[in-house]
C-alpha cells in the first residue's frame, strides 16, 4: 500500500471549497484494494489510530479534512464495471467509491444508459456522493442519491464488511435493525429516534423513519459510521430527447406564479430541473451575456425530457404557462438541439465560476447558505433572505433549487466588517430557517464547518441520538471525527 507523508504529498487533502485553513495530518495511505481498506480499519491490538476519509476535494463543508488523523484517500479505489442489464427500462453498474462521477456518467449514456443524480461537480468521487447523499439539479424529478443505490460495500471501524442490498435488512416494528457480521456476528441495533424535516430536500445527520432499510443509516452519513467501498448504482434509459429553456419574468410574484403551475401534475409537463437566478445573479452573469433583459428580476431554467412525438406538445404547454404568468416570452431562450443545450447549461454554471472571479479580487471568503423549508414556508424564507441583505446593503445573489424550496444564498463581503455582519446574518438566517420547520443543509452536508448548528435543528436529545449510533458502530472513535457530530459531543458522552 502506497503511504505518503511528505508535505508536497499532504498539502492537497488539507484543502477542499470550504476555505477551511486549519487542517493537518501525519501522512496519507491510499489503498489500492478492498483488503487493503478494511486492513487499515482492522483492530489489531495496538492504540487504534484515527483516520478521515478523502473525496476529491470537491466538498464545501471541510468533511475531508484532517484536525491530526491519518488520512485514507480513496482516488486508487476507481474501478466502474459495464452496465448489467436487468430488464429495458433497469439497469445496474457496480463502481468503486474513489471513481469519478463524470466518468461514470458517460460510461452509462454511451451504453443507452441513465444515472440520474447530478450534482453541479462533475469531478466528485462516486463514494463521497454516496456518503453525502448528493443532490443536484436533477433532484426535483428524481430525488438525491439515496434513490438510486440498489447496494454498498461498507467497511466499517474494525475492519468488517457490510454487503447490503437494498431491502435485506430493514428496521422492525420497533425501529431494530438485525444483521450479522463475519467477525463480530450478530449486531442489534436501534434507529436514531427523532424527526427529521418536512422538507424535500434534507442532508443533515442521520436518516431516520419508520420501516427504513439499514442501507439508508450510512447514505448520507458523511463516512462517520463505515467507509463505502463498492457500489450498485440504478441506472435507467436514456431520455430520449430534452427540452432546455431559460425564462425571464418582469416580477418576482410572475415568478412564483410560473413555478407553482410548473408542479402541477395536470398541467402536463413534468420538468426534471426547476432552477432560479434572481436579478443580482443576471447582472453577474451579464458580463459574459451581454444580452441578458435588463427589466428581468429574475429567471427560471427548467429541463424537460420529452420524446420526438411528445416535443410539440411539450412546448405548446410550456409557452401556453410562460403567457398565463406574463413571461418575458421574447426575451427567453428555449434549446432544443444538442448544441443549443450544452450553451445554456453552460451559462447556468458559469455562475459560480464568476462568484470565484469576483472574489478572488476580494480579501474574504463569501458567507453561503443551504437551507430549505416546507413549500407552503418557502417565499416566507425567500423575503427575508432578500430583505436582510438589502438592509445590511451586501452584495449578494441568490439562486438555485426553488422547485425544492432551496436556494443558495451568496453574501459576497467586500471587506473584514462586512464579512462579519454577514457571519452574524447567516446564524439568524439559520434560526430562521429552522423556525419555519425547515433544514440546516438540503444538499451540502453538515461536515465539519455547521456541526456546531446542529443542536439547533435536533436539539441535545438529538445529538445525543447520533452519538449513540455512531459509537454503536465506531466504538474507538477512529472515522471521520469532527463530522456531523462535534467532536466534544463524542468526548463528553465519554465521560
Amino acid at each position: 500500500m502506497i503511504y505518503k507523508h511528505d508535505q508536497a504529498s499532504i498539502q492537497g487533502f488539507l484543502e477542499d471549497t470550504s476555505n477551511l485553513k486549519t487542517g493537518h495530518t501525519p501522512g496519507v495511505f491510499f489503498p489500492e484494494t478492498v483488503d487493503e481498506l478494511a486492513g487499515l480499519l482492522k483492530r489489531d491490538g495496538a492504540e487504534p489510530r484515527r483516520f478521515t476519509i478523502a473525496g476529491n476535494g470537491t466538498g464545501t463543508t471541510g468533511g475531508r479534512i484532517p484536525m491530526g488523523d491519518y488520512v485514507i484517500s480513496m482516488q486508487k479505489l476507481d474501478r466502474i464495471d459495464e452496465p448489467e442489464v436487468l430488464s429495458e427500462r433497469h439497469a445496474i453498474m457496480t463502481v468503486q467509491a474513489g471513481a469519478l462521477l463524470e466518468n461514470i456518467q458517460i460510461k452509462a449514456e454511451q451504453s443507452g444508459w441513465f444515472y440520474p443524480p447530478d450534482p453541479t461537480e462533475k469531478l466528485c468521487f462516486i463514494g463521497s456522493t454516496i456518503a453525502n447523499n448528493s443532490s443536484g439539479a436533477r433532484s426535483f424529478k428524481y430525488g438525491p442519491t439515496r434513490e438510486h443505490i440498489a447496494r454498498i460495500l461498507i467497511i466499517l471501524p474494525g475492519g468488517d464488511r457490510l454487503d447490503l442490498s437494498r431491502g435485506s435488512c430493514k428496521a422492525d416494528k420497533q425501529g431494530t435493525f438485525h444483521f450479522t457480521l463475519p467477525h463480530s456476528g450478530s449486531v442489534t441495533l436501534q434507529r436514531p429516534d427523532y424527526r427529521m424535516p418536512a422538507t424535500s430536500k434534507h442532508n443533515a445527520g442521520y436518516f431516520s423513519k419508520e420501516g427504513m432499510d439499514l442501507i439508508d443509516l450510512f447514505i448520507g452519513s458523511e463516512g462517520t459510521l463505515g467507509v463505502i467501498a463498492e457500489a450498485d448504482l440504478m441506472l435507467i434509459p436514456r431520455p430520449a430527447s430534452l427540452i432546455s429553456s431559460l425564462i425571464h419574468f418582469g416580477t418576482i410574484d410572475d415568478l412564483f406564479g410560473f413555478v407553482k403551475l410548473l408542479k402541477e401534475p395536470e398541467n402536463g409537463i413534468s420538468p426534471r430541473a426547476i432552477e432560479f437566478f434572481d436579478k443580482n445573479s443576471l447582472g453577474l452573469l451579464a458580463q459574459k451575456y451581454p444580452d441578458l433583459p435588463q427589466e428581468s428580476e429574475g429567471a427560471i431554467f427548467i429541463e424537460l425530457e420529452t420524446t420526438p412525438e411528445s416535443d410539440e406538445a411539450a412546448l405548446d404547454t410550456l409557452f401556453c404557462l410562460m403567457e398565463s404568468c406574463n413571461a418575458l416570452t421574447d426575451n427567453s431562450w428555449i434549446a432544443l438541439d444538442r448544441e443549443e443545450q450544452s450553451r445554456v447549461r453552460e451559462f447556468r454554471h458559469t455562475l459560480p465560476l464568476l462568484v470565484n472571479d469576483w472574489l478572488s479580487r476580494q480579501k474574504e471568503s463569501k458567507i453561503s447558505t443551504d437551507m430549505a423549508v416546507p413549500g407552503d414556508r418557502f417565499r416566507e424564507l425567500f423575503d427575508f433572505y432578500r430583505n436582510s441583505c438589502e438592509q445590511e446593503g451586501f452584495v449578494y445573489i441568490l439562486f438555485g433549487h426553488i422547485g425544492n424550496e432551496h436556494l443558495h444564498l451568496n453574501i459576497l463581503p467586500r471587506n473584514r466588517e462586512e464579512f462579519l455582519l454577514a457571519k452574524a446574518l447567516y446564524r439568524k438566517l439559520v434560526e430562521k430557517a429552522l423556525a419555519l420547520g425547515g433544514t440546516l443543509s438540503a444538499e451540502h452536508g453538515i461536515g465539519k464547518l455547521k456541526a456546531e448548528y446542529l443542536v439547533g435543528l435536533y436539539q441535545e436529545r438529538g445529538i445525543r441520538e447520533m452519538v449513540r449510533i455512531k459509537k454503536s458502530l465506531d466504538p474507538d472513535l477512529i472515522l471521520n471525527i469532527g463530522n456531523i457530530i462535534p467532536a466534544a459531543c463524542l468526548e463528553t458522552e465519554n465521560h
